[in-house]
């Protein structure tokens, strides 16, 4: 029962789709920090970030898979993350230019972008040395950016509309809460699947949160 949980978690907080889950925390907490403010305009900035955060680098990990440069797309052993992490820190890297001068996107996801190209770049150099995970990298970096947003807009409460479901007030503070609780979930479950070591789990959240920090000195 555990380890379908397990891997369900590993497969929803997987460190490709962390950039476009602060993307969705940033529509929800300020959507007036985009130019674009239309449900049309937000969705094509939404699709242009999956496609270069998400899918890209996974059609470079398949690719690899299939011309047999790795044996598994879970990337079990140290040297298979080489292939996956540079290609994966290119599409970062293009994605960051991109929007780093577009007026519309908010200098607060041009951090995040930057912290997770960071990371992955810093991710590449450890591989070298020891394997960490990247998944408590993706995590570290989640939590340390939904800590800066909470840092750089002081509100009160943020309204999320759920369409049919209802409108909430919600307070700041449950994002950080919650992406602490789902950092420990995802963290604990690499660890239940015997993916990696405490050391590894640990190591990699702290390379995540050091990216987020550089990033923000960079950026502000």
């Amino acid at each position: 029962m555990l380890r379908p949980l397990a891997k369900l978690l590993s497969l929803l907080f997987h460190p490709l789709f962390v950039v476009t889950y602060l993307l969705l925390v940033l529509f929800a907490v300020n959507p007036y920090l985009f130019s674009i403010q239309d449900a049309k305009g937000q969705g094509l900035v939404l699709i242009s970030v999956l496609f270069l955060s998400v899918l890209f680098p996974l059609v470079v990990i398949i690719m690899l898979r299939f011309l047999g440069f790795i044996e598994s797309l879970e990337l079990k052993d140290r040297m298979e993350r080489i292939g996956p992490l540079i290609g994966t820190g290119l599409f970062y890297m293009w994605l960051y230019i991109n929007i780093y001068q577009n007026p519309a996107i908010p200098r607060a996801f041009s951090l995040v972008v930057l912290g997770s190209t960071i990371g992955l770049f810093l991710a590449f150099f450890m591989n070298n040395f020891s394997k960490v995970s990247l998944h408590a990298v993706g995590m570290g970096g989640f939590v340390t950016a939904i800590l800066l947003i909470r840092f750089l807009f002081s509100y009160d409460y943020f309204i999320l509309g759920l369409g049919p479901v209802g409108t909430y007030k919600i307070h700041p503070d449950l994002l950080v809460y919650g992406s602490i609780i789902i950092a420990g979930l995802v963290g604990s479950s690499r660890l239940y699947l015997n993916a990696h070591s405490r050391d590894q789990v640990m190591g990699g959240f702290l390379i995540g949160v050091i990216a987020q920090i550089i990033a923000f000195r960079f950026m502000y």
